[in-house]
């Protein structure tokens, strides 16, 4: 790579903590963005062939394009989602083998993919060992992963929204410092360094929530970026906040208060959507432990369609929700959700087992040859290298997690959603025949 282009690399990285007198010149090249001027492959000199080059798919508008989607494209795509009835999976994750895994997905299903980060998940990526005062590990290890992203999402030819789960309260500071990166980014690049941010003060009053909202959505709306949030518990524990002892009624929205969320944040922007509470529960639990009741969804549009009168969408869908806590969810209950409007259901538990079922069953595959460094079955002198190599399991753990997402894929009746047809076998990659082990 070129020194020119490596020094950019390391601006545009940098840039995102750069102080607030520094801002490159915006030239009109730079505006274009990654839909006209192939974006972080085109910046970085990267080789782009194939899906990854081109500018728009076949059954899609043509303002969504290979690569992280912000501003009008993201919303084109979730509207999208909504008239044709499929919602896209999004996937909490924490390394980037766990992104490549979604990545790969994606394009194996010819479908988009939302990828998002958790606060635990940020600080994860960015380390265990690097200290998180002020959330500071949290808010370097979601850049590090958006910068992955946004290099590799075009790689794969896929869209991708970049997303931000579960931000209570008392971690709106890394909320910040993640709004701050991407308005540095905006002034370079013209777009945001994420797609969209969830703020979740379910668990305040629904007034403060709304006006906390209200504010986050007034500064992201200026740089393209939607607001998630959430309205009513979701059950269950997940990154260690614990629901699981709340009250029946939590768990469930009411339309007025619906209402009251759209009327509200309308009054700013329509980048947002709704993740309202119908049941939902994250983890693992056993059916018929907590009920799941999407009609909700339904009277809710249903009630806000008529308050709205001749300004509601012909679809008397004017919500666009969001589903939480879908890992382990019936698959009645997930179609009958997307009927009701539902256009991103959220998947962690489940990519979580995935994941590390696939290095389980590569242990037990290999078990013999992963006791020491030297002699197994096959003689006590032969070397077990090859099978200790981490990337080994890893990819067996990736394996089985694309394998999963297939079937989310089809639970959310979101497959061949691009028109880009199957996707082609890799070539020169290190399988049995190059010493890799088949997993």
């Amino acid at each position: 790579m070129k020194i020119a282009v490596v020094a950019f690399f390391v601006i545009a990285q940098c840039g995102a903590f750069a102080p607030a007198h520094y801002s490159r010149t915006v030239t009109s090249s730079t505006l274009l963005g990654a839909k006209e001027k192939g974006g972080t492959s085109k910046e970085l000199d990267l080789p782009c062939a194939d899906e990854c080059a081109i500018s728009k798919y076949p059954n899609l508008p043509e303002s969504i394009h290979p690569g992280v989607l912000s501003g009008q494209a993201q919303m084109d795509l979730l509207n999208h989602a909504k008239e044709h009835g499929y919602a896209i999976p999004a996937v909490n994750c924490v390394s980037n083998s766990g992104i490549n895994a979604c990545l790969e997905a994606a394009r194996k299903n010819d479908a988009p993919i939302i990828i998002q980060f958790s606060s635990g998940g940020s600080q994860f990526y960015g380390g265990k060992g690097l200290d998180n005062s002020n959330y500071r590990a949290a808010i370097a290890g979601a850049v590090s992963g958006a910068f992955h992203v946004r290099t590799m999402a075009e790689q794969y030819g896929v869209p991708v929204i970049l997303h931000t789960d579960h931000c209570a309260k008392k971690l709106l500071p890394w909320i910040d410092g993640l709004l701050s990166a991407s308005e540095r980014y905006y002034e370079q690049h013209g777009e945001p360094l994420f797609s969209s941010h969830m703020i979740d003060l379910s668990e305040e009053p629904i007034e403060e929530n709304i006006e906390i909202c209200k504010e986050y959505l007034t500064r992201m709306d200026k740089i393209g970026i939607l607001l998630e949030m959430e309205l009513g518990i979701t059950g269950g524990e997940e990154d260690g906040v614990d629901n699981s002892d709340r009250p029946i009624e939590d768990l469930y929205s009411k339309p007025e208060e619906i209402y009251q969320v759209y009327e509200e944040l309308m009054k700013i922007s329509d980048k947002f959507t709704v993740a309202a509470a119908f049941g939902n529960v994250h983890g693992v639990y056993s059916p018929g432990n907590v009920k799941l009741e999407p009609k909700i969804l339904s009277r809710a549009q249903d009630y806000i369609s008529e308050k709205l009168g001749d300004k509601a969408p012909a679809d008397k869908k004017p919500v666009a929700f969001v589903f939480h806590g879908g890992s382990g969810s019936d698959v009645a209950d997930i179609q009958e959700a997307i009927g009701y409007g539902v256009i991103k259901m959220n998947i962690d538990t489940d990519t979580q087992w995935s994941y590390w079922e696939g290095i389980k069953n590569f242990e037990t595959k290999y078990h013999d040859y992963l006791q020491t460094q030297i002699g197994n079955p096959d003689g006590p002198d032969k070397p077990n290298k090859k099978y200790y190599d981490p990337r080994e399991s890893m990819r067996a753990a990736e394996v089985n997690t694309v394998a999963r997402l297939g079937k989310s894929y089809a639970d959310l009746k979101c497959q061949n959603i691009l028109g880009l047809g199957e996707v082609e076998p890799a070539d020169n990659v290190l399988g049995p025949r190059r010493g890799g082990l088949p997993v």
